[in-house]
C-alpha cells in the first residue's frame, strides 16, 4: 500500500509542491544579505585588525621591550630587539617588525603586553602591493598607533567593565 501512495505522490509532483511553495514564502521575504564595499557590518571593540603600538599620552612609546609579545606569538611573527637608550639608559625596542603574512591575529602578543603597547585595532581593510611590505616596522606600527588612537581607547573602555 505505501509503493502505491509513493507511486501516487510521485506522479502528482507533490515533492516538487512543496518545494516551490517554500521558495514562493521566502522569495518576497526580506533580504539578510549585506552588499559588502557599500554596507558593512558592526565590529565588536574585541575585534583583531591591524596592529598597532601605542605611545603614552607625552608621546613616549610604551613598548619597554619586554619581548613577552615575541615569546608568547604561536606563528613566530614578532621580531624584536633590545638595547638601551643614549638619553636616560632605559631599555626601549631598536628594531620591532611583525611579519602580517606569519599573523594569525589570535590576540596573545595583545594580550601579554604590561603596558598595553602592542593593540590589534579594528580596521581589517587594508593590502599590501609588494610582499617587501608585509613586514609592519616600528615606526608604521606606531603611525598606525597615533592614526587609530582614538578608537583604541574608546575600545578600551567599553572593554573595561570585562577585564
Amino acid at each position: 500500500m505505501t509503493a502505491l501512495r509513493d507511486y501516487v505522490k510521485s506522479f502528482l509532483l507533490v515533492e516538487l509542491l512543496q518545494g516551490l511553495r517554500l521558495t514562493g514564502k521566502h522569495f518576497l521575504s526580506r533580504s539578510v544579505t549585506l552588499e559588502y564595499p557599500e554596507e558593512k557590518t558592526p565590529k565588536s571593540p574585541r575585534f583583531r585588525g591591524m596592529h598597532a603600538l601605542r605611545r603614552y599620552p607625552n608621546g613616549e612609546e610604551r613598548c619597554i621591550a619586554c619581548k613577552l609579545c615575541e615569546a608568547v606569538c604561536p606563528a613566530l611573527a614578532i621580531t624584536i630587539e633590545a638595547g638601551p637608550r643614549e638619553d636616560d639608559g632605559t631599555r626601549r625596542t631598536t628594531l620591532y617588525e611583525i611579519d602580517m603574512f606569519k599573523c594569525i591575529y589570535c590576540g596573545f602578543c595583545e594580550e601579554s603586553c604590561p603596558v598595553d603597547s602592542i593593540v590589534e585595532t579594528r580596521e581589517h581593510e587594508y593590502h599590501m602591493e609588494h610582499r617587501e611590505e608585509r613586514v609592519f616596522d616600528k615606526a608604521r606600527l606606531l603611525a598606525n598607533g597615533d592614526k587609530y588612537e582614538a578608537q583604541i581607547a574608546a575600545d578600551r573602555a567599553a572593554d573595561a567593565p570585562y577585564r
